[in-house]
């Protein structure tokens, strides 16, 4: 019997992971990227003597695949997707791959923000917890790879919308809604209702054994429970109100509440500060308590645990002014967190790749905290034109370097200037981690 036919678009982490599981798993596996493939992935595919191909998809070595596994980053629209589709052709996900090989638990957090935050909280606390533990997803090693070369019991997934768009028969034994904001709608036909959908692929295919953990004070999540009937038993958490189960703060005091095991620890332990934070914190710490997980490991993961790079991170103080890298806000909805924690005047620096934004979201806290906006990019109109009429202060910048010397000038002292562009990256930078690098070597450099 001839081998099943496995072709994988894309050799990034997850492309790679997953041709490296096919062959794993018997498949006659071939990879094909319409971009450079990057040295350290081509030697990974040729010591497992995967035939790849670069800069081009050749449709005859494609359209005869009996399953296709895609990076997320090719949308449903591209031609060759939409040959594969119509050619009958299974069009898959890396995690959907995965899944299929896998008998581990798995935790999976999805949200428009928060949910790389959540995901390291979680997974710092089934570590701390003594478990067999990868992390995988949006981050670290694929999960693909993991399945293939690990013997984990335990996964901890971040899981993007464009990743569920690829899921089918995946299930997730505990799953996690952060938030849903408006986010990537250029792929979603600028629909809400399209990228909301997506986002509640997390919780298909679960059982009544299953667990759903989600944030209680979204509007767009309460609309979309009060349309559904779940099968997994729902666990919300909420800032705003108490609950009986689940998560809530009473007074200074997060509280747990899963099945009748109460947790509770004071909001000035926790070690991540800001509302935000209180919310990826219950969801984290309810994760632990539905995998029963002990008390005490659960308050001190909590207590301790380190936030995550160009996230929030309080980066330097030069001269009494603290510089905040945040170059992982890559929407509007980041930005507020970002500017509802500031404590101080802020020097804003904004801009990139626009995926669709609204800025009218932020006018009221832009002008309750805002001195100076600088604006970083290419194309800035945008910013320009949102902000021109509240008299604060703009200038436009082209590099991080004259981003950083500009807001330095216009800072005084006890102010912050905060790196959090709403923006992609893709104008000026390779990614929002190259940006917030180099935020942080401009910052060392004044």
């Amino acid at each position: 019997m001839s081998k099943k036919r496995l072709v994988v678009l894309g050799a990034g982490e997850s492309g790679v992971g997953a041709a490296i599981l096919g062959v794993a798993k018997g498949f006659e596996t071939f990879v094909s990227d319409l971009g450079a493939i990057q040295p350290g992935y081509k030697t990974e595919l040729e010591e497992h003597n995967i035939p790849y191909e670069e800069l081009r998809h050749t449709p005859e070595l494609i359209l005869n695949a009996d399953l296709v596994v895609k990076s997320p980053g090719i949308p449903d629209k591209a031609p060759l997707v939409k040959s594969l589709v119509q050619a009958g052709i299974p069009v898959i996900s890396e995690i959907e791959l995965a899944g299929r090989y896998t008998n581990a638990t798995t935790i999976c957090i999805t949200g428009s923000n928060g949910k790389t935050t959540t995901t390291l909280m979680t997974y710092d606390l089934l570590k701390r917890a003594g478990l067999r533990v990868g992390l995988a997803g949006n981050i670290g090693k694929s999960f693909a790879r993991q399945v293939a070369e690990e013997d984990f019991e335990f996964y901890v997934l971040e899981i993007s919308s464009f990743q569920l768009d690829g899921m089918f028969e995946f299930r997730a034994n505990v799953a996690v809604l952060t938030n849903i904001t408006p986010d990537h709608l250029d792929r979603y036909d600028y629909q809400m209702q399209n990228y909301t959908d997506s986002k509640f692929r997390i919780v298909q295919n679960q059982t009544a054994d299953d667990f759903f953990i989600f944030n209680d004070d979204d509007p767009v999540i309460a609309a979309e429970l009060a349309k559904r009937t779940l099968k997994s038993k729902l666990l919300p958490f909420s800032i705003a109100h108490s609950l009986t189960e689940g998560g809530w703060v009473d007074g200074d005091q997060i509280v747990l509440n899963v099945s009748n095991n109460i947790f509770n620890m004071t909001i000035q332990e926790l070690a991540l500060q800001g509302k935000h934070n209180m919310n990826n914190s219950m969801a984290a710490g309810i994760s632990g308590m539905v995998l029963k997980l002990r008390k005490e490991s659960i308050r001190e993961c909590l207590s301790d645990f380190q936030g995550v790079e160009h996230r929030l991170e309080r980066f330097m103080r030069v001269h009494e002014i603290e510089f905040i890298n945040d170059s992982k806000a890559t929407n509007v909805n980041s930005v507020w967190y970002a500017l509802e924690s500031m404590s101080t005047a802020v020097v804003w620096i904004v801009g990139g790749t626009d995926k669709g934004n609204d800025y009218s979201q932020l006018m009221d806290l832009v002008k309750e905290k805002v001195k100076a906006i600088v604006c970083l990019g290419v194309d800035n109109s945008k910013i320009v034109a949102a902000f021109k009429d509240t008299g604060i202060e703009m200038v436009d910048t082209k590099s991080m370097s004259e981003a950083v010397r500009s807001s330095y000038f216009l800072a005084s002292k006890g102010d912050s200037v905060l790196l959090s562009p709403a923006c992609a990256s893709f104008d000026l930078f390779k990614n929002y981690e190259d940006r917030g690098r180099q935020f942080k070597e401009a910052v060392r450099n004044l």
